[in-house]
């Protein structure tokens, strides 16, 4: 790229918001770049990043066109037979258009396109210099960024995320005239506030990092981590310990120093028997500073502060940072001692008067709801049904302490550690007593979409239950997310539940499971009006389709409802379930498509599993996992492309076709061989469909790729006589049933 020269933009504010810093920067970069190339400049910023600290934003671009290219016009006019009149001169139209043009219209060219010729006016400009759109570009930049909370200064109405107080606009060796916020466009920086207060002179772009640096500013944000990693790891292996740099804590202090300096720091090692979650969280999310890890990964009483300064002697900045972490922690210890005075189950016993919602009542009656739930599905996986109930009616204890009360993050490990300590649980086993210890803090996983699962098979049953009666009761009480709003974080909730049964490989039927929670929920919900019994009727063909009989859901309904049942109200429950049931698993399903895209999973192969809508999620994803194998193999396009066919055959053809096929009409040879290789495939297949072998059934179902592809090449389906279309038609369905018993797998066409 010829004639071009180097660029640098830096507005210099007051202290940015944190969490917001790197976005601002990027959104500057992105718009700056985006406005000189909208503008036809050419732009090569190589390995250019944006530049920040908590006072500055910072464009430096190597490698800028000094001005446009020529600017090239084509404006099209009147058609001929519009533009001149019978003689050949020109008509109003044409004279008005030339002089628009500011030319005489002998001077406009003509050129010809469908509908016949017309005039044209071409001119070209010459390029504005890069300079004189400067100012403009920077303004749109500025304007176009994501200011979280604007904020306005002065007597003016000017509004940025910050008072901005400098600007810097070079282009090579030369400032550029313009102004921003009333603030005129400088060579003149500042350096740090404390270590540096004076103006800083750029000579040129190139000369900026280096001349910050001299002015004890880091502005590259990468140099700046660097430096926080080096001197905090250094500082705590001094401490003998490392350092816990959690990403996000560091990403934090990174955007509140421009000059890093570690400062290792200590306190009392009594505050150690407090939860070491508790301290971390107050050492990290409150006052952003470092833990110091000992032997085993075990918490330290040392800790590793950042100062945005780098004093001789550090000892006051050490004694503020001591000083200020310490009645946090006098906090987090008393909460603690008397949490555990309290006891888990006076804790249980302030849920009865907390309202989860207005309409699934307390707390006290979700966690009797969870306890259900959790009794009734840890059967089903090796875990002790008692041992559950036990434990879910402990899950949300804690929501009750002092700790968690102070402390929300910890909701569930504070649990763990009462649960370990509580008198009342020492007629466990030790064995047992941990893992429902362990297990009241797993049911919150995962806490977040990267988390891990529960770990234990408990945990696993508790986070199963929770996240069930969660997903039943919010669309009990119609609180099905619209749009971005999801209060009760069902989203978030549906697919914690879809990893925790997926990931732990539990067999389990989501139907039974999301008809029992929405029982609890919807006997909840229920008022005293309540439709008559002739409604029963319409449920009965929802429940056939979720492959659960009336009978078998009236057995559940008495022995949940009790005292409650009797048939008004049994009924009133049963068209709820079955009316929410199909949208709680649509629900589901559609979270598991985010959640295999993110896996690789093509959307294909996600929609022939998901039309078949299997009753357990872990068969729905080695249904997955098998449709992929079968996918890389020769013959799955072609059979996809047979079976979609078929079905388009068989959708035409509609009903009366017969439920078996006769082999005596079986007249030519292709639909014989075809009709013996399917009734073989059904001999092979049928265990391997039975046990869950899914990649061995298709792998039998390839093979019948040559008798498939002679029966559509040499046989008529509509044949005239109707006794041999029918039995071809039964052939087909017979066929269609069995490739589509894994998936559908017609979605891998096309």
């Amino acid at each position: 790229m010829s004639n071009t020269t180097s660029l640098l933009i830096e507005l210099g504010t007051e202290e940015l918001p944190v969490k917001a810093l790197p976005g601002l920067a990027q959104a500057l970069f992105d718009g700056v770049v985006d406005a000189l190339g909208k503008r036809g400049i050419a732009v090569e910023h190589g390995g250019a990043k944006p530049l920040h600290t908590p006072r500055r934003l910072a464009v430096l671009l190597p490698s800028v066109a000094v001005e446009q290219p020529e600017q090239a016009s084509e404006v099209l006019g009147p058609y001929l037979n519009i533009a001149l009149d019978a003689d050949g001169q020109p008509t109003r139209a044409l004279q008005g258009f030339a002089a628009k043009a500011g030319v005489e219209w002998t001077a406009l060219e003509r050129t010809s396109d469908a509908k016949g010729e017309r005039f044209v006016h071409r001119a070209v400009k010459p390029g504005v210099a890069t300079r004189e759109l400067l100012p403009e570009i920077v303004r749109e930049a500025v304007a176009a960024m994501p200011i979280p909370k604007p904020m306005r200064w002065g007597d003016h109405d000017h509004a940025f995320a910050r008072p901005l107080h400098w600007l810097v606009l070079l282009l090579g060796n030369d400032v550029v005239e313009g102004e921003l916020f009333g603030i005129r466009a400088d060579r003149m920086s500042r350096g740090h506030r404390f270590m540096h207060d004076k103006p800083v002179w750029i000579g040129r772009p190139e000369d900026y990092v280096d001349a910050l640096r001299g002015a004890k500013v880091l502005v590259d944000p990468d140099e700046r981590r660097a430096r926080i990693v080096a001197e905090v790891e250094a500082a705590a292996e001094q401490a003998g310990g490392s350092a816990r740099i959690e990403p996000g804590n560091l990403a934090e202090v990174n955007c509140l120093v421009e000059w890093p300096r570690a400062v290792a720091c200590s306190f009392e090692a009594g505050f150690l028997a407090v939860p070491p979650e508790a301290l971390v969280a107050t050492m990290e999310a409150n006052q952003k500073f470092f833990p110091v890890l000992g032997d085993g990964g075990r918490l330290s009483e040392h800790f590793i502060g950042v100062a945005n300064i780098a004093p001789k002697d550090d000892s006051e900045i050490r004694k503020g940072y001591e000083r200020v972490i310490r009645p946090r922690f006098a906090d987090a210890q008393f909460f603690f001692v008397e949490d555990m005075k309290q006891g888990l189950a006076s804790m249980n016993d302030g849920l009865k008067t907390v309202t989860y919602q207005a309409k699934l009542g307390t707390v006290a009656d979700k966690v009797a709801r969870v306890a259900a739930l959790a009794e009734a599905i840890a059967p089903q996986v090796g875990v002790d049904p008692a041992l559950a109930r036990r434990a879910a009616l402990l899950s949300k204890a804690d929501l009750q302490s002092r700790m968690v009360g102070e402390f929300p993050e910890l909701q569930g490990i504070a649990g763990r550690y009462y649960a370990m300590q509580d008198p009342a649980l020492d007629d466990l086993s030790h064995e047992d007593r941990n893992a429902l210890a362990n297990a009241l803090d797993e049911a919150w996983q995962p806490r977040y979409s990267a988390d891990d699962i529960a770990l234990s098979p408990l945990g696993k049953v508790l986070a199963i239950a929770e996240r069930l009666d969660t997903l039943a009761g919010g669309f009990a009480a119609g609180l099905k997310p619209t749009g971005n709003k999801d209060p009760f974080a069902l989203r978030r909730n549906a697919l914690g539940l879809a990893r925790t049964v997926i990931e732990s490989g539990f067999d389990l039927d989501l139907n039974r499971l999301l008809a029992d929670a929405s029982i609890r929920c919807n006997s909840k919900v229920l008022s005293a009006d309540l439709p008559s019994a002739s409604e029963l009727e319409r449920s009965v063909e929802v429940l056939e389709s979720l492959d659960i009989s009336s009978k078998e859901l009236m057995s559940a309904l008495e022995s949940i409802l009790g005292e409650q049942f009797d048939e008004k109200f049994t009924i009133g429950v049963v068209n709820c379930v079955t009316d929410q049931v199909p949208h709680l698993k649509d629900f589901i399903l559609d979270r598991l498509r985010g959640y295999y895209a993110d896996k690789g999973v093509p959307v294909q192969h996600f929609n022939a599993v998901a039309e078949l809508r299997p009753a357990s999620l872990y068969d729905f994803d080695r249904r997955i996992d098998a449709i992929g194998t079968f996918a890389q193999l020769p013959e799955a396009e072609a059979l996809a492309a047979a079976n979609k066919r078929i079905n388009n055959i068989l959708k035409k053809a509609g009903d009366g076709i017969p439920a078996t096929i006769d082999p005596s009409l079986l007249k030519e040879p292709a639909e014989a061989a075809l009709a013996e290789a399917v009734e073989a495939v059904y001999a092979e297949t049928g265990h391997a469909l039975a046990h869950g072998d899914y990649v061995d059934a298709l792998a039998h179902l390839a093979r019948l790729r040559p008798q498939v592809d002679a029966f559509f090449d040499s046989v008529m389906v509509n044949a005239d006589d109707i006794a041999l279309r029918n039995n071809r038609l039964a052939l087909l369905r017979r066929l269609s049933e069995r490739l589509g018993s894994v998936a559908a797998i017609e979605h891998l066409s096309g």
